[in-house]
């Protein structure tokens, strides 16, 4: 069953991350499903820490930002939503190639949402698994 209730596109996803931690990080959305969304970060000097893994911040970053985006084009045009808690377990450290993740909603309430992200390398290799909670939020009424 298809959940985005606003216009959604590789290319609208995309466009969310101009000038900030995404593009500077230089995650790419690649696919969206009915009811998924699929992006991925290189394993560089910019997102590796020194001993040359992919940073787990970074880890982090690319599913909050996919959790993120699915809760924001889940819900109706004007209603806002933010970040309540993420966690994340890095299970396999990557050296090289991408890291691939793929987010999928757990529940979508009509206050709350909770995103499941799985991280994983070139090789299909699970590396980190991480949850992402969102709070959803009415629409911002105009100051009378």
């Amino acid at each position: 069953m298809r959940i985005w209730k606003q216009d959604i596109s590789l290319a609208a996803l995309q466009a969310t991350g101009a000038n900030t931690a995404v593009s500077h990080l230089g995650i790419e959305f690649t696919e969206v499903g009915d009811d998924y969304l699929v992006a991925r970060v290189p394993v560089n000097r910019q997102t590796c820490q020194p001993y040359g893994l992919l940073h787990g911040g970074v880890s982090v970053v690319l599913a909050e930002t996919l959790g993120s985006c699915g809760a924001a084009f889940s819900v109706p045009l004007g209603t806002r939503v933010v970040g309540l808690e993420v966690n994340a377990n890095h299970l396999r450290g990557v050296q090289e190639g991408w890291v691939t993740a793929t987010a999928r909603p757990v529940h979508l309430g009509r206050t709350t949402q909770v995103w499941q992200i799985e991280l994983r390398d070139d090789q299909g290799r699970l590396s980190c698994t991480s949850r992402l909670t969102m709070a959803v939020l009415a629409p911002e009424r105009p100051a009378s």
